[in-house]
């Protein structure tokens, strides 16, 4: 299976940047392009804690993103950097970011029912 970032679906669209997704089997696959100054913290907040509940892999393409765990511990991933972000995190682009992630879809399934459940 293959895709590329047009023929995905996009999920969120916003000045100059876009989240484009695919559910594949049981794993969710996801694009994103955020642009510069992007903070994501505002996006969980229906969520517990705060965070964000999913177990991410994937690779920063271009630019860098920082995450914030739970536990208050930070790292940035740059372009090149495989990851793995477990869940109980937020993150913000000060440069902008591509990056591409991979979650389990039924993680995604829950956040998306719980922000479904919070905007009435």
């Amino acid at each position: 299976m293959r895709a590329g970032p047009d023929d995905l679906t996009i999920e969120f669209q916003q000045d100059e940047g876009d989240i484009r997704s695919a559910r594949w089997g049981t794993m969710h696959v996801a694009r994103y392009s955020l642009a510069p100054g992007t903070d994501l913290t505002p996006f969980f907040a229906a969520l517990p804690d705060g965070l964000c509940s999913g177990d991410h892999f994937g690779i920063v393409l271009e630019g860098e993103l920082t995450v914030r765990y739970g536990d208050g511990a930070e790292e940035t991933t740059r372009a090149g950097d495989l990851y793995y972000w477990p869940a109980g995190h937020t993150g913000w682009t000060d440069q902008g970011v591509v990056f591409m992630a991979v979650t389990p879809l039924a993680q995604v399934e829950q956040m998306e029912q719980a922000m479904a459940a919070a905007a009435g």
